[in-house]
C-alpha cells in the first residue's frame, strides 16, 4: 500500500460530520413522514409532535447547507491530495463526478427543502422555538407546489444514499482490491489509514 497524501483536517472533519448528518436526515425525513402519515390517520401522535419533528429536520438542514457552503469554498480555494497515478482516465472521470455530484445534493437539497418549507401554511420554527422562525422564500403559497417540491426532495434523499453507496463501494474497492491507500485520504483516525 503506497503513502497516498491526506486531506487537510479540516476538509476531513467537514466530510465526515456532513456525512453523517444527511444520512441521519433522509432517516430522519423517513421518520417524520411515518409520524405524519400516523397522526393524520388517527394515531397515537399528536400535531404538536410532528410538527417538533419537521421543525427539527429543517433546522439540521440548515447546519447541513452551511456546512456545506464552507465545505465547497474550502473545496475551492484549497488544494486536494492527488489522485493515485494508477488509476483509469474512467475512474478519474467517475471521482470528480461523483464529488461534484455530492456537492450538489450537498447545497441543494437543503435548499429543496427550504423552498418546500416555505411553500407550506406552517411556519418553521427553528430550534422548536417561537420567535426563531425561518424566513419565507418568495414561492407559490399551494399545496400542488408544495407537494412536487416534498417530491422531489424526497426523490433526493434516494439520490443521497445511492451516490453514498457508490461512494463507499469505490473506496471498499480501492482498500481492499487496488490497495492503493486511497481511502487514507479522508479516514480521521491514523490507525484506520493501513
Amino acid at each position: 500500500m503506497t503513502d497516498t497524501p491526506r486531506y487537510a483536517a479540516v476538509a476531513i472533519t467537514l466530510h465526515w460530520v456532513i456525512a453523517l448528518l444527511m444520512i441521519g436526515m433522509v432517516f430522519l425525513g423517513w421518520y417524520m413522514e411515518d409520524l405524519r402519515d400516523l397522526a393524520f390517520a388517527g394515531g397515537d401522535v399528536s400535531l404538536e409532535r410532528v410538527q417538533a419533528v419537521y421543525n427539527t429536520h429543517k433546522t439540521i438542514g440548515l447546519f447541513v447547507l452551511g456546512f456545506s457552503l464552507f465545505r465547497l469554498y474550502w473545496r475551492l480555494t484549497h488544494k486536494t491530495p492527488p489522485l493515485p497515478d494508477g488509476m483509469m482516465a474512467w475512474e478519474r472521470f467517475a471521482a470528480t463526478a461523483t464529488h461534484w455530484l455530492f456537492y450538489a445534493l450537498m447545497i441543494g437539497m437543503p435548499i429543496g427543502g427550504w423552498i418546500a418549507a416555505s411553500a407550506s401554511p406552517y411556519p418553521t420554527l427553528l430550534f422548536n422555538e417561537p420567535g426563531l422562525e425561518l424566513i419565507k422564500l418568495p414561492v407559490p403559497q399551494n399545496e400542488a407546489f408544495e407537494s412536487a417540491m416534498g417530491r422531489a426532495h424526497g426523490a433526493g434523499g434516494w439520490a443521497i444514499l445511492a451516490l453514498v453507496g457508490l461512494h463507499v463501494g469505490a473506496a471498499l474497492k480501492h482498500q481492499f482490491i487496488n490497495k492503493d491507500g486511497l481511502i487514507g485520504r479522508m479516514i480521521p483516525l491514523k490507525f484506520l489509514k493501513g
